[in-house]
């Protein structure tokens, strides 16, 4: 490729990189919850104190490369030159400063956005029990008695209690919508709160890569009036589907894009069994409707790959 081709060379890559990204959304500069509105103005703020140091050394730099060309006769050569009192303030001072300002900012975000910590609202907020399969999500309402697959609803303004866990290899729960991410650990429950400030249909993924199915394991977040989600609950009642043991059995069985799925009831505390089997690997027995059913079955973690159980 000759000389003169290089700058239309350059050009139509920058061209193809900007009809690339033409496609990417900007979803975490444009969060629908207060967590993620929080989590995005951290982000801006510490990204603009680091620019007061990072843009001047770039500028500088370009300017000293030009003012010390070697044809520039008229530019004064100093080589026994060593300090400058003035330089060495600017260089290390205000970085210093930088670094306090920066320092106060994020130990109190990391604080004020610690996702354990439950958001303050006089509205009662809504329990979603979070269950990552391969490569499926499972959400528990424990208040309302129903669970669905790859969906949740819930009202807008409205806090959402998330307890979470996995059922399979380690995930992440994420919802870049609203804010925050979590991971997901079998025998162990980890927590997030998060809200939705306006209805709205949400994206969540798992951002943890875990097999093969990982590019499918996908659900919808969906906020909606009070009255909205009082009926989608009603709606879900009426489904003839029950996640009994035998049905979650085969639902835990590892499945690539799974449909959306909706149970009107599902086995008492199946939430805990499940966190509970990897902690002492001993069969158990679920109450149900007064009957005495056959728990989950004891699983080997050892043995327990990112591709689930075989049939």
């Amino acid at each position: 490729m000759s000389k003169k081709r290089y700058p239309r060379f350059f050009g139509f890559l920058a061209l193809l990189s900007m009809l690339l990204l033409s496609g990417c959304g900007m979803t975490l500069l444009e969060p629908k919850g207060q967590i993620g509105l929080d989590e995005r103005n951290l982000i801006i703020t510490a990204t603009l104190l680091m620019l007061v140091v990072v843009i001047p050394v770039i500028l500088m730099t370009i300017g000293f490369a030009w003012k010390y060309r070697a044809s520039n006769t008229k530019a004064v050569y100093k080589p026994d030159w060593a300090h400058s009192t003035k330089i060495e303030i600017a260089v290390w001072g205000v970085p210093f400063v930088l670094l306090i300002f920066l320092g106060i900012i994020t130990y109190k975000s990391t604080h004020a956005l610690d996702p354990y910590r439950p958001l303050e609202s006089d509205v009662k907020p809504v329990t979603i029990q979070v269950v990552a399969l391969d490569w499926k999500w499972l959400f528990i309402y424990p208040e309302q008695g129903i669970a669905t697959v790859n969906k949740i609803v819930f009202p807008e303004n409205t806090p959402l209690n998330f307890q979470i866990t996995s059922d399979s290899v380690m995930n992440s729960f994420f919802i870049p919508g609203l804010g925050g991410q979590i991971y997901a650990m079998a025998g162990m429950q980890t927590k997030l709160h998060l809200i939705a400030n306006e209805k709205g249909e949400f994206d969540g993924i798992s951002a943890n890569y875990s097999g093969e199915g990982f590019t499918g394991m996908k659900f919808k977040a969906v906020a909606t009036s009070q009255a909205d989600f009082d009926a989608w609950v009603a709606e879900v009642k009426n489904s003839p589907k029950r996640l009994e043991t035998a049905e979650y059995t085969a639902l835990a069985k590892p499945s690539e894009r799974n449909p959306v799925e909706l149970y009107s009831s599902y086995t008492p505390n199946m939430f805990q069994t499940i966190i509970d089997k990897y902690e002492g690997m001993k069969r158990g027995a679920i109450k149900h409707e007064g009957k005495e059913v056959a728990g989950m079955e004891e699983m080997d973690m050892g043995k327990h790959s990112a591709a689930g159980a075989e049939e």
